[in-house]
């Protein structure tokens, strides 16, 4: 009796009430599956087909290894007899090495007496498996990625997470580690992902099937375009995703809309999308203007493109059960079901049910209806809120798909809800498309989704967190990363405290993938319809001019800043289209050799020439900055040159962002701060 199956690529290993699948997929990587007595099956809800790669498989008794180029994968099975159970029990191990033979990740070891199982399976009742795969530590090891988590820790080593998403959080389930290799949880269960000191554990709470994906790089930048390869790769940017774009929480019509934009032409300032925020329909799910409102959308988006600007328009997929779609889309069971209690799940402006952005039809009715009522008005973008989906309460045991219950397939939601927006659009004869999401998990770069980091506050801690967040989502395979510059909740534009703070974000923003200002600024307008009847509120000026001359002063330098870039940020876009390389880089990413660089979670590379440290304090008017070995540095503000391998106090008054080219690089940008 042979103890594997060999096939084109891929080793098969059975016993133990388990089959184990070791495939190759894609150059120095494998995809392994394990099924609970069962044949394990195919799945693409982030993976792609991968490209042919020459691999060599060889078998000897009980242990077997898998070459791929860089990447060994090594089986070991064996069979005892065990006196405690009375009957005979097989395992198999897999152990993964480098070129240089070197394990990079192993199986959790059974320790024995302790008879610990690396691929845990526990059934659920009525249903399929609790899972719980485990690792062996990795001593010394590094590990960032994981996607949006608010939090200003960038080694994430010793950190947990909650696998599921929520407003400001998205759990995007791939770690890049110093070790050398990558790895992404194929699973969009619900669960838990934990990088202990003495083993790393993911956790599905209901799966039919283990599925991850490993790969080895002898740099993060290989690690990073191997994943790409097998995720998908993002679009080309459009040229309007390259500038500015412009957003407050809420333009409530039309001639308010267009009056900011021709301000800004007034003024000579630069500005690529203008938005149309959430509640310019009359009833939520209805995707459509409000006519009082909103009288002649089309003339708008004519006189917006003859400025040179581009319309955004928000879409929720919450259906209010007053909307003019609702019988339909609930009749043709085309919206997320509730298990138990009342079949709602958001009551934000009166009650509303998701759609089920997992079901084709679903994709494709939602399409129809923004097709008609927007695309064909000339509008490309659009800004895909509440991808999460953001639940009113969030038992996620509560809510079941077109693919299934939520505990099992939930986090492929937001991936779901760009894909039919992408695919409609590309349909529609669209060549490129961008659009601005709240969430994302793996793969969702390739349906042209940016994301920004949700409903966070209006405080210097937050700012803080986005850093990490923008760092981490990059590695994560999401180069188009975006905040609400300013922060979204709290900020009173009469301020001087918030002045502060906006002033600072709109620099950290100016080299951010994509620069967008955007909040729910204080203090508030109501907004009343001819009839009487109330609509939702909207917040406070939000416009460059709103907060005072001094701060205006600064942040026309900075939007002309953005346009000054553009020609190297077009490059940016176009690496990360091609290469699969992230817009906004931790410094590890670009200097892996030096060890403080693995440890920098306030400062980073804007793609490889431009080392920025935004200025994260209240008030501060210097800071630290490392520059890394085995380059030298510009200073942007003063034009001084020095070598790096040193920290530095930079002066850094309310105008200024420390930024440093590297190696003489975009001299056109000296003394623009």
């Amino acid at each position: 009796m042979d103890t594997f199956e060999i096939g084109p690529g891929r080793i098969t290993w059975r016993g133990g009430g388990q089959t184990v699948v070791v495939q190759a997929w894609g150059k120095s990587s494998v995809r392994v599956r394990c099924a609970p007595g069962a044949e394990v099956f195919d799945t693409d809800h982030a993976l792609l087909p991968p490209a042919p790669v020459d691999v060599a498989v060889s078998v000897d008794g009980g242990s077997a290894q898998l070459v791929n180029d860089e990447l060994t994968v090594a089986l070991h099975a064996w069979d005892y007899f065990d006196e405690q159970v009375g009957y005979q029990v097989y395992r198999c191990a897999l152990d993964f090495r480098d070129a240089s033979g070197r394990t990079v990740l192993r199986e959790l070891d059974a320790g024995g007496s302790l008879k610990l199982d690396a691929r845990g399976f526990r059934p659920v009742v009525g249903g399929d498996h609790h899972l719980t795969a485990a690792f062996e530590p990795v001593p010394g090891e590094k590990l960032y990625g994981m996607g949006q988590y608010q939090q200003e820790i960038l080694d994430i080593k010793g950190s947990t997470f909650e696998l599921a998403h929520r407003n400001s959080q998205a759990s995007v389930p791939f770690v890049l580690s110093s070790a050398g290799y990558g790895f992404l949880w194929h699973n969009p269960a619900i669960g838990r992902a934990t990088f202990a000191a003495n083993r790393t554990e993911w956790v599905a709470e209901s799966t039919k099937q283990l599925d991850y994906w490993i790969t080895v790089g002898q740099t993060p930048a290989a690690i990073a375009a191997a994943y790409a390869d097998a995720t998908g790769h993002v679009p080309t940017m459009p040229e309007y995703g390259l500038g500015y774009w412009q957003c407050k929480l809420r333009y409530w019509n039309q001639e308010q809309l267009l009056e900011v934009a021709r301000e800004h032409k007034r003024r000579g300032l630069p500005m690529d999308v203008i938005v149309a925020d959430f509640f310019h329909w009359p009833k939520m799910g209805d995707f459509r203007f409000e006519e009082e409102f909103w009288p002649d959308p089309q003339a708008m988006v004519a006189e917006l493109n003859e400025l040179g600007i581009e319309l955004m328009v928000s879409v929720w997929p919450q259906i209010s059960i007053e909307s003019e779609n609702f019988a339909r889309l609930k009749k043709e069971n085309l919206l997320v079901r509730t298990d138990r209690g009342l079949d709602l799940q958001m009551g934000f402006q009166g009650p509303s049910v998701f759609l089920d952005a997992t079901n084709p039809r679903a994709r494709q009715a939602v399409w129809e209806i923004c097709k008609r009522n927007y695309h064909d008005l000339g509008i490309k973008l659009f800004w895909l809120d509440e991808a999460e989906p953001e639940y009113g309460v969030y038992d996620f045991d509560n809510y079941r798909y077109h693919l299934g219950p939520n505990l099992q397939v939930g986090n492929i939601y937001p991936q779901a809800f760009a894909r039919a927006f992408y695919e409609g659009q590309k349909a529609a004869g669209q060549e490129e498309v961008v659009n601005l999401l709240r969430c994302a998990w793996a793969g969702s770069q390739r349906y042209g989704a940016l994301v920004w980091s949700g409903d966070i506050h209006s405080t210097y801690d937050d700012l803080r967190r986005q850093i990490t967040a923008g760092i981490h989502m990059g590695v994560a395979g999401i180069p188009w990363f975006t905040t609400d510059i300013g922060g979204f909740h709290g900020g009173d534009i009469t301020d001087p405290d918030f002045h502060d703070l906006l002033v600072r974000w709109f620099q950290f923003g100016a080299f951010c993938p994509v620069m967008r200002m955007h909040g729910d600024r204080a203090p508030y307008d109501d907004v009343t319809a001819a009839d009487g009847s109330a609509r939702c509120r909207s917040g406070a000026p939000n416009e460059l001019w709103s907060f005072g001359e001094e701060v205006y002063e600064i942040l026309a330098k900075y939007v002309h800043l953005r346009e000054t870039m553009r020609p190297y940020t077009r490059e940016l876009m176009a690496a990360a289209h091609t290469y699969g390389q992230p817009v906004m880089r931790g410094m590890f990413h670009e200097f892996p050799d030096d060890p403080t660089c693995w440890d920098l979670g306030d400062q980073y590379m804007y793609g490889p020439d431009l080392l920025v440290a935004p200025v994260v304090q209240a008030h501060a008017t210097s800071r630290e900055v490392y520059l890394p070995q085995g380059s030298s540095w510009t200073d942007l503000h003063t034009g001084e040159k020095v070598e790096g391998g040193r920290w530095m106090t930079v002066e850094a008054q309310i105008d200024v962002i420390p930024v440093f080219a590297r190696d003489g690089a975009l001299p056109e940008l000296i003394g623009a701060l």
